[in-house]
C-alpha cells in the first residue's frame, strides 16, 4: 500500500478524498517535524517514532575494496507496539 492507496482507504471511512488527503498530510508532516526535532512521537498500541543516533564508521567500497569514512548521522527510527505486533503474528483480531 502506497500513500495514494491509503488515502483512498481513508476516504471510505470520511467521506471524500480531500478531507482524507489533508488527514494522512497532516499526521504524516507532524510525526517527521516531531522525530526531526528529536522528540519521539508514540502512538498506544500501534509504535514509537523517534530520533536515533548512528555512530561514525569505516566501510568499504564493494567495487574497489577501498575503505571509505562514513559520517555520524541520524535515522528515524520506528518500534511496533504490543498490540501492532501481535495483530500482525494473527494472535490478536482487529
Amino acid at each position: 500500500m502506497n500513500k495514494r492507496d491509503l488515502i483512498d482507504a481513508i476516504s471510505g471511512r470520511l467521506g471524500d478524498k480531500k478531507t482524507a488527503t489533508e488527514a494522512v498530510n497532516a499526521i504524516l508532516d507532524t510525526i517527521q517535524e516531531t522525530v526531526a526535532k528529536g522528540d519521539k512521537v508514540a502512538i498506544t498500541g500501534f509504535g514509537v517514532f523517534e530520533k536515533s543516533e548512528r555512530a561514525a564508521r569505516t566501510a568499504r567500497n564493494p567495487a574497489t575494496g577501498a575503505a571509505i569514512n562514513v559520517p555520524a548521522s541520524f535515522v528515524p527510527k520506528f518500534r511496533a507496539g504490543a498490540d501492532f505486533k501481535a495483530l500482525v503474528n494473527g494472535e490478536k483480531k482487529k
